[in-house]
């Protein structure tokens, strides 16, 4: 699965980890992310991120 990295604080969103956090199972991929979901670390919205090349 692609990782995505959040562009202002360069957070990666690691699908495989998910983000226990915030209630995301691991395995959940980005785009079946919610759409209030925000960076864990800085608090950027799911439009500022982009994927890992």
């Amino acid at each position: 699965m692609k990782r995505y990295v959040c562009t202002v604080c360069d957070y990666i969103y690691d699908p495989e980890m998910g983000d226990p956090g915030s209630g995301i199972e691991p395995g959940t991929p980005f785009d079946k992310l919610p759409d209030d979901w925000v960076c864990p670390d800085c608090g950027a919205e799911k439009e500022l991120f982009e994927e890992e090349v």
